[in-house]
């Protein structure tokens, strides 16, 4: 009975597989799939009858679309034959007995009496396994990331650590196909009407990412915040989506090789909130007021809180009020001149006739000669 069993299921699956198919990508796919099988259309619209083909091979002369924005990845047996990565229509071609087919060409010895045979050493299956998948190569979003305690980096235009709670989302492209499949994704999801998607909560693997980006937080913060060739603040990460984007991604290279190892890369950033600590608050307020009391606009402040002074003094307490206000701006200094230079004091020109007279008061004592005394009269005058 098993023997009957076999040669009819061996028979039907080889006729069957004669059929050329035509791929393309499934139904319901969502937008953030990274990876998922070429389905094949049996049927459309009611037309077709090619529903009786193996899961697992591709006959030969069978048509593959390619969508914009994706690439397509052959595999025979478990290893990657191929890839493409234009978009528009491929026709399959191999050498593989499973795949030959009357209609592709390939004769009629090998399609019908070989396949029959070496299925039915197999139970009436083919002995080899074939499949098309496509791989996303746009950017992929809404990978979100999120620290449920503050971090720490070091900030190179405050000069100090601060700290922060922050969450955001990141776009990631596959940049490495190959490299994608080979390292990184799970056996589990190279089968047809499996999806690998970064924002499956169910994927172990985005799992592991998400803990990855969540640990390259802070250096990628501190990457950010010391670059001289920026000049960047810690009040720019929130606007600049592609440079913190290129810190965070060198980060996490630095510390998981995401490129190198799995073939991936974070595009794009967009930091939702950062709720620093308190002692960050202070620092960032001391700043801010540093930051508004520079320059013209700072003399401006300084004058207007001069002027509400001396009105508040001499409300209060009169002329003593404003006297006081006068002394304590001498003890520092001078409130306008701590924003802007003085200019030097111009020197009062002399009296010659009390010059004359100090200079003969000194000739009286014996302190000048007769000649200093002289010489000292010829200046006073002008002659």
């Amino acid at each position: 009975m098993g023997l009957v069993q076999a040669v009819v299921g061996s028979v039907s699956g080889m006729l069957g597989d004669q059929w050329k198919d035509f791929y393309t990508v499934p139904d319901g796919l969502p937008a953030t799939a990274a990876l998922f099988a070429a389905v094949p259309r049996g049927t459309n619209a009611g037309r077709g009858s090619n529903t009786q083909g193996s899961s697992n091979i591709i006959t030969n002369g069978s048509k593959i679309v390619v969508p914009e924005g994706y690439g397509l990845l052959l595999f025979q047996d478990g290893a990657i034959t191929g890839f493409a990565a234009e978009p528009g229509g491929y026709e399959w071609r191999s050498d593989h007995l499973d795949s030959k087919s009357i209609f592709a060409g390939d004769g009629l010895m090998a399609p019908l009496i070989k396949q029959s045979w070496e299925r039915f050493k197999f139970g009436g299956q083919p002995g080899s396994q074939q499949a098309a998948f496509f791989v996303s190569l746009k950017e992929l979003p809404d990978n979100r990331f999120g620290t449920q305690s503050e971090i720490y980096w070091d900030d190179g235009f405050l000069g100090t650590q601060v700290g922060a709670v922050t969450r955001g989302s990141y776009t990631m492209k596959i940049v490495d196909p190959i490299l994608f499949v080979k390292n990184f994704v799970p056996a589990t999801y190279l089968q047809t009407g499996q999806v690998f998607d970064f924002t499956d909560i169910d994927n172990a693997a985005a799992s592991q990412l998400f803990n990855e980006v969540v640990g390259s937080l802070a250096p990628a913060f501190s990457l950010y915040t010391n670059d001289p060739s920026k000049g960047n603040r810690i009040t720019k990460l929130q606007q600049d989506s592609v440079g913190f984007a290129k810190s965070l991604s060198d980060a996490v290279e630095h510390a998981y090789q995401w490129k190198s190892d799995r073939g991936l890369a974070i595009v794009k950033t967009a930091i939702v909130s950062i709720e620093y600590d308190a002692n960050t608050k202070e620092l960032l307020k001391t700043v801010q007021r540093a930051d508004a009391l520079a320059g013209a606009r700072g003399n401006a402040n300084l004058q207007a809180s001069v002027a509400a002074g001396m009105q508040s003094a001499g409300e209060n307490g009169g002329a003593a009020g404003i006297m006081g206000l006068g002394m304590a701006s001498g003890m520092m200094g001078g409130i306008g001149s701590l924003q802007q230079p003085v200019a030097p004091a111009t020197p009062v020109a002399e009296d010659p006739v009390a010059k004359l007279k100090k200079a003969k008061e000194m000739l009286d004592l014996e302190l000048i000669t007769q000649a200093d005394y002289d010489a000292l009269k010829a200046k006073a005058l002008g002659l």
